[in-house]
């Protein structure tokens, strides 16, 4: 067997995979316990918000695939909140604003994070919430080793949380300097809400009432209330370079709940592979793999192949521009997008060089959508990304967050794959008090009219938070992830593919080199596009790299062991599991036994 930078974990008693080592460990110590894969994964979620809270938080969007043991497919929880009622375009039209800003308050949607965990809490575990949250609750109390890339967050936004964000300067910046590296990071606010939520909880009779009285101190009680009263006067700086109150209420968290819905998948070569609905980019990686398939899947060894997949995936997230939105409120054509037919008449658009053009399929009864989708990727800028020109405090703000990542599945077989994100530590001020600042979801709808992806209360922003399922062939089950806004269903993708070759098992398809193109629109604000754009890992080759110049991509190499988080756990029909994690930034761990 080749190296790889760590082994692939295998056991029977339980994984636990994710893209910080203390929440990995966290997941181990719920299944340790007598908890099951649903348990685990709470807790992961809630400690991963402690951790890396430059790349998710409490008021953030959590959507999962899980699997109970037993059950044919795969189920969707849908953490994703919705805009709220006094988000229309005309308020923010009259805001002066044609786009909305990356950060900030008018960035925010209702934050749907916790109820989607608690729904799986409450229907599918086992354990009390007090035992769930202990964990958080103890790295914010007490504190956790703070990761380089927060210290670095938290520093370049210091004189900004000072002037324009006071109370996120005392939260990252407790006695007035940034965390050291490495150093024990404490955030007591947020502890101090989650033991008042356990208080306010604890009068419940039975387990699921505990939960249902959390679910109300959030969405009804305290918490909300908190928000709605920093909400009425706050006015703050956001990524546009204006100061704007925020539409935000309790009543539009009243009036939410997490939700169920079933999985879109396709089969191919034999596998089965689920993804979320067309709420986030999820499709686009099955539209993909349709228009791979063919009797020899591509050579992500030459370039040849890495071209090929490239190619393809500009077709499949132009139609993710085109036609993806809240279907609850749009009519998408996913049957069509998702059929062989569709994708035979696209492959062969798939040439012998880059291409350069968007180019959405052509679909009877949508033709508004796809001049739309042409016309905004010809109007928002292409460039290197956010915050080009001078250095606007404005700017400073727009420094994007990311998203994390966990995989579980238990030894009676259950699964979860989830993909939280937002509350950014730098999308938002920090709710005074709460210890914890509002998500920036809201700034992937479009301020246009009649689409899909249209701002509009009660809508879902077409998010790019896409955990995948798999199943195998062989009857094994895969939970598969990564954090990474528009790259993740592409680094998916390439994992897929590497897998379905049948040479590689999970480690060794992770540790791979990745690529990625940001030829498409944008999802994050300013909306960039980057026309025959392609990053790649320098370990394709030289030769490989130089090829793929040659055919017209204009090609990014990045730093060598840069690109991609992905996580993954499996469990084989005979019951044994096995579990992969990234190397890749030194944080992403698996444990099992």
């Amino acid at each position: 067997m080749s190296f790889t930078t760590r082994p692939e974990i295998t056991g029977t008693f339980g994984v636990a995979t994710s893209t910080h080592w203390i929440a990995s460990a966290v997941g181990m110590r719920m299944l340790e316990q007598g908890g099951n894969a649903f348990d685990a994964a709470v807790a992961m979620g809630f400690t991963l918000q402690v951790v890396e809270p430059h790349l998710n938080g409490p008021l953030g969007d959590m959507p999962a695939l899980i699997r109970p043991a037993g059950a044919e497919t795969p189920t969707v929880i849908c953490g994703q909140g919705s805009a709220p009622a006094g988000a229309t375009i005309a308020h923010y039209h009259d805001q002066g604003l044609e786009m909305i800003p990356g950060s900030g308050l008018l960035a925010t949607v209702i934050p749907g994070a916790f109820d989607g965990w608690m729904l799986m809490l409450r229907d599918h575990g086992t354990m009390e919430l007090r035992e769930v949250l202990e964990p958080a609750i103890h790295y914010a109390r007490h504190g956790h080793p703070v990761l380089p890339r927060v210290t670095g967050a938290i520093a370049a936004l210091a004189d900004f949380f000072r002037s324009e964000w006071p109370t996120s300067f005392a939260t990252w910046l407790p006695g007035g300097a940034p965390p050291a590296p490495g150093a024990l990071f404490c955030n007591p606010d947020l502890a101090d809400t989650w033991d008042r939520l356990l208080r306010e909880a604890a009068a419940g009779g039975t387990r699921e009432a505990r939960i249902e009285a959390a679910r109300g101190a959030f969405y009804r009680g305290f918490i909300a209330e908190t928000i709605d009263r920093y909400l009425r006067d706050a006015c703050v700086m956001d990524a546009a370079g204006e100061r704007r109150k925020g539409v935000l209420t309790t009543q539009d968290m009243a009036g939410w709940q997490a939700t169920y819905e079933a999985p879109l998948s396709i089969d191919m070569r034999g596998w089965r592979i689920w993804k979320c609905g067309p709420w986030t980019q999820g499709p686009a990686l099955l539209q993909t793999l349709r228009l791979l398939d063919s009797p020899e899947l591509p050579d992500l060894a030459s370039d040849g192949g890495v071209h090929r997949v490239t190619e393809a995936m500009k077709l499949a997230f132009a139609d993710r521009e085109a036609y993806y939105g809240d279907p609850d409120h749009s009519a998408i054509p996913m049957e069509r997008l998702l059929s062989p037919a569709y994708a035979d008449s696209r492959r062969a658009l798939i040439g012998a060089t880059a291409s350069l053009d968007q180019r959405p399929g052509r679909i009877e009864g949508f033709d508004h959508q796809v001049r739309a989708a042409l016309q905004r990727a010809a109007r928002t800028p292409e460039s290197a990304g956010a915050g080009a020109g001078e250095p606007t405090m404005a700017h400073l703000t727009d420094r994007r967050g990311d998203t994390v990542h966990l995989d579980v599945i238990d030894r009676w077989g259950n699964a979860v794959s989830a993909t939280p994100s937002g509350g950014w530590l730098q999308s938002s001020p920090v709710i005074p008090g709460l210890g914890m600042p509002l998500n920036s979801r809201a700034q992937m709808f479009w301020l246009d009219e009649g689409l899909p992806s249209s701002l509009a209360p009660g809508h879902r922003p077409r998010t790019t938070l896409t955990p995948g399922m798999a199943r195998r062939p062989d009857g094994s089950l895969l939970a598969f992830g990564t954090p990474g806004g528009d790259q993740q269903d592409q680094w998916q993708l390439i994992y897929l593919l590497r897998l379905m070759q049948g040479q590689m098992n999970l480690q060794q398809a992770i540790d791979a080199p990745l690529f990625h193109t940001s030829h498409f629109q944008g999802s994050f604000y300013p909306r960039v596009t980057r026309p025959g754009h392609l990053m790649v890992e320098p370990r394709l080759g030289p030769d490989v790299i130089e090829a793929l110049r040659a055919r017209g991509h204009r090609v990014e190499v990045a730093p060598d062991w840069s690109v991609g988080r992905l996580t993954a756990a499996q469990r084989d029909p005979d019951g044994l599991l096995r579990a992969a994690a990234t190397p890749r930034l030194m944080q992403a761990y698996a444990v099992g036994r």
